[in-house]
């Protein structure tokens, strides 16, 4: 009997040989399989299928959770995991207006946290100073009535950061006047 040769890993490749077998209905009850193995592969489903009324709210959810969270109930902050919300839109629907608004809504829920209980850490500025430029460049791709309406609330959170540290206001101030240099 001749014996198979294990891969470390399998891959998408190895995935695809498999599915390749399947008929409709079988693809059909994996992915019902899939859908109720995690609420993230339903979240995911929704938003590429634009289920529900609001496929952003989710995601909202993740962010709001994981950059605001409940001092009181000792919860505590992931940059990472309010990140990956953002990297999980992008990668089942990836429409450039949703990804600005969580992007613009990531920075609101950042600034104002930072701003309500004094949060000062320099790993979650930076990641705010970042996503703020990310906000504005996928911003400055949309149309003007969408576009407009994100600018200002991007402008809001630059005027709650300036009473922040490590460099904070310096560095959204520099990055919305080199974004509204280009719009001039």
């Amino acid at each position: 009997m001749a014996r198979r040769q294990s891969k470390s890993q399998p891959t998408w490749t190895d995935v695809k040989t498999k599915l390749a077998s399947f008929d409709r209905t079988g693809l059909l009850g994996l992915i019902q399989d899939l859908y109720a193995a995690h609420k993230d592969n339903q979240t995911f489903l929704h938003a590429r299928f634009g289920l529900g009324e609001d496929v952003l709210e989710p995601y909202k959810q993740t962010i709001d959770r994981w950059l605001s969270p409940d001092v009181f109930r000792m919860q505590d902050t992931s940059v990472a995991k309010a990140k990956q919300a953002i990297s999980n839109y992008r990668k089942a629907v990836g429409e450039a207006a949703g990804l600005a608004e969580l992007m613009v809504f990531y920075c609101e829920r950042a600034a104002g946290f930072c701003s309500d209980i004094g949060y000062e850490d320099e790993s979650y500025f930076a990641a705010l100073v970042r996503i703020f430029e990310q906000a504005l460049t996928v911003a400055s791709t949309l149309p003007a009535s969408s576009r407009d309406a994100l600018v200002a609330r991007l402008d809001r959170v630059r005027g709650i950061s300036q009473e922040f540290g490590y460099g904070v206001g310096d560095d959204v101030d520099f990055i919305f006047a080199k974004y509204a240099k280009r719009r001039n």
